[in-house]
């Protein structure tokens, strides 16, 4: 079994759903060497997540930062947790919600994804600054 890991340090990103299926795949090339696999995508943050899921019609992604708004809102009263502002705490609502990890099977050397399917990175801060990833590929 061969293993491969790199850290990736995303550009900052504005609040919303990026698609960053590319750069993930530009930062672990040697997944080419693998017939079958596992690739793992992790985000060491707390206030942004990761998910997979529609990579074609960019009003996908509007539609979700819209869905997230109105279920987690900001300003919450009942909020204690505040101190940096007030999309604090919704921003770590949300990632718990969708999660700090995706994990896609890999095949004859790529993701296997489906057709409409990519990456997103979903920044839940107004200003979340640059995020860090680690990518891990194993497989045969």
């Amino acid at each position: 079994m061969l293993l491969f890991q790199h850290a990736l340090s995303l550009r900052p990103r504005k609040r919303g759903f990026h698609l960053i299926t590319d750069e993930i795949l530009q930062a672990i090339p040697e997944i080419g060497n693998l017939k079958a696999g596992m690739l793992q995508v992790f985000i060491q943050h707390t206030s942004a997540s990761l998910t997979i899921n529609e990579n074609a019609d960019p009003t996908v992604r509007t539609d979700f930062e819209m869905w997230f708004n109105k279920a987690v809102p900001e300003n919450d009263p009942d909020y204690e947790h505040d101190y940096e502002g007030a999309d604090d705490m919704p921003a770590h609502l949300k990632a718990a919600l969708l999660g700090a990890s995706v994990l896609i099977p890999i095949s004859h050397g790529k993701p296997a994804l489906g057709t409409w399917q990519g990456i997103y990175l979903c920044e839940h801060r107004n200003h979340g600054g640059s995020r860090k990833i680690v990518i891990t590929a194993w497989g045969n």
